[in-house]
């Protein structure tokens, strides 16, 4: 298998949750799978940017965002020696508020061989990273709340 993937139904509307996934500095904040993320590049995330990510039971690896949709989600690569492994952030409008998807693809020549060796933390991975993404959300979306009824108004 070298796909991996987790989707999960959040109580917050998608710019709240687009807001918590854009800000990958903060990730190690709200999920136990990352150490660190430190961007390489300066300015806002853009096609290009380049980000080195420390990861429990994984080496560091620098990720680059191959593609961004400003409040929707954004695509970021790791190369390695015969693997390119590419990564999917994702939120869209739910019923529930937000339906967020996250996902894991291994290619090249490596790619089902490094998958299968690692499929214990591919799997558990982004069902931790969608379940800390939820908490974060949802524990903004209350704050902002919070604060609209003190202002008596919309935020």
């Amino acid at each position: 298998m070298n796909h991996f993937d987790k989707t999960i139904d959040i109580q917050a509307p998608p710019h709240v949750v687009w807001t918590v996934i854009r800000d990958i500095e903060r990730w190690s904040e709200w999920t136990p799978t990352v150490t660190s993320i430190r961007v390489l590049d300066s300015g806002p995330l853009a096609v290009g940017t380049r980000a080195l990510v420390r990861q429990p039971k994984l080496l560091p690896a620098q990720w680059q965002i191959t593609e961004i949709e400003d409040g929707r989600g954004f695509t970021w690569i790791m190369r390695g020696p015969g693997v390119l492994v590419t990564a999917r952030h994702r939120v869209e409008a739910a019923a529930s508020g937000s339906r967020a998807m996250l996902s894991l693809d291994f290619s090249g020549l490596l790619g089902p061989i490094v998958a299968h060796l690692t499929r214990g933390l591919n799997s558990r991975y982004p069902a931790l990273e969608a379940q800390g993404l939820k908490q974060r959300a949802e524990a903004d979306s209350r704050l902002l709340a919070a604060k609209d009824d003190r202002l008596g108004g919309s935020c």
